[in-house]
């Protein structure tokens, strides 16, 4: 950061202020880090989470209520790791932290036909290590690396290879309800985080299993998600604010939406349109001071 220019410093610190802004009122809309929460911020060595530790960090100094941080990596066993690279850099920071060693690249290389997707056994073996580890260091939340492009991309892939609609909410109770998940980042655009991380020359680590695979469908998606926007910029926005404005009644979801019993009720006299309610969240709680008279977070999406 030292050897920035003045131009620089200006992007660097509008780029900063506009994740910082993202994250708090993700933070705020689904009330993700309440008082006395103990967050385990999971470390891949990957761009993504190194900024949410850095934005979590931030926030903390000036947030609403008073929250722990535990940063935490599982190291996979995977050929070449550079172990010291995490603990040098947490060190620095000076946040506590935990090295979780378990060998699910073996089980995964055994496992996995050569050649074929190692994302969903690897995904689901960490999964399952890191929730156990959250309960053995107290954790009362944990909080994953993933931004507002993962999000639409797992739209696409549930829909296109599995028939569902469904992707990664922001905030999640796990199927035994014994971890709530939080996704900090999840109004943040995957180009503004890698902007970030070259800006803040974090010591990225490769990942030698999803990492090298390149015919993967998520980046089918990713690709086909890239060409949208450069035809429409704003698509991804307005997708992604879709998830957020869901109708049931407009699907076709019968266990969503009781379209079996519906019935005729003309007892009720018409009623004059609503006017528009002000919400009740209080996210500029969650915003530094400068950070608070900014633009809207995304784009609306229109013509629906």
């Amino acid at each position: 950061m030292s050897d920035l220019n003045r131009r620089q410093r200006l992007e660097f610190n509008k780029l900063q202020k506009r994740l910082r802004r993202n994250v708090g009122r993700a933070i705020a809309d689904f009330n993700m880090i309440e008082e006395g929460d103990r967050l385990m911020v999971c470390l891949s060595g990957g761009k993504d989470s190194y900024a949410m530790l850095d934005i979590l960090l931030n926030l903390q100094k000036s947030a609403p209520v008073s929250f722990e941080l535990v940063a935490v990596n599982l190291d996979q066993k995977q050929p070449g790791f550079p172990e010291q690279v995490l603990p040098d850099y947490l060190r620095s920071l000076g946040v506590p932290y935990h090295i979780v060693e378990k060998d699910t690249y073996s089980v995964v290389k055994q496992v996995v036909p050569e050649g074929k997707t190692t994302c969903g056994l690897c995904s689901r073996l960490r999964r399952g290590t890191l929730y156990g580890f959250a309960e053995e260091v107290g954790a009362t939340k944990v909080a994953l690396g993933h931004h507002r492009d993962d999000i639409v991309e797992t739209l696409f892939l549930n829909m296109f290879y599995g028939g569902r609609l469904k992707a990664m909410p922001p905030k999640l109770r796990a199927d035994d309800g014994r971890n709530i998940v939080i996704r900090p980042l999840a109004y943040c655009r995957e180009a503004d985080l890698a902007s970030f991380a070259t800006y803040k020359a974090f010591p990225i680590i490769p990942c030698n299993l999803c990492g090298s695979q390149e015919n993967l469908q998520r980046q089918a998606v990713k690709r086909m998600l890239q060409e949208w926007e450069c035809q429409y910029p704003g698509r991804t926005e307005n997708i992604f604010a879709a998830l957020t404005r869901v109708s049931p009644s407009q699907l076709a979801d019968g266990e969503l939406y009781d379209f079996v019993n519906l019935r005729l009720d003309r007892t009720t006299p018409v009623a004059a349109p609503a006017g528009e309610m002000a919400g009740g969240r209080q996210v500029n709680s969650w915003l530094p001071p400068g950070d608070r008279d900014e633009p809207p977070l995304y784009i609306e999406a229109l013509n629906l």
